[in-house]
């Protein structure tokens, strides 16, 4: 039976447990990512291209198709400017959260960054952009 608090429950196991992974192996640490967003390790660099050939090979086992669509105009902008947060930060959106819990308390800056992001990207698309947002609405 799917109740709000088995969600909830299940949504505060499964976010422990990635941080505990995530953190295990090295992507909560500045240092770590900066190495590898450098090119100077590339243990990193290889667990991202291992859990995208993981992914591939998960997603023809189950048979899983992208309906046809267009890319609206924001989509490589948006990547472009989450790519250029995360190498400058050192982290993804949930990066820092998981900084944040192992006591790096400079994270928090990041996370201002990304909710003012998120207000002016809201802002700028409804008066000057006319962007579609397409599935991802912010």
């Amino acid at each position: 039976m799917r109740t709000r608090g088995g969600i909830l429950l299940a949504n505060i196991v499964t976010g422990l447990a990635l941080g505990f992974v995530v953190t295990s192996i090295g992507f909560g640490d500045y240092t770590e990512l900066n190495r590898m967003f450098t090119f100077q390790d590339l243990r990193m660099f290889l667990s991202f291209a291992g859990a995208v050939v993981i992914i591939v090979c998960v997603f023809a086992l189950l048979r899983v198709r992208r309906s046809p669509g267009r890319i609206h105009a924001g989509v490589i902008p948006g990547a472009v400017l989450f790519g250029t947060g995360w190498a400058i930060s050192g982290g993804c959106p949930a990066i820092p959260i998981i900084q944040v819990a192992g006591g790096y308390l400079p994270a928090l800056v990041t996370i201002v960054g990304i909710v003012v992001g998120i207000r002016l990207c809201r802002w700028a698309r409804g008066r000057y952009l006319r962007i579609d947002s397409g599935s991802c609405e912010l």
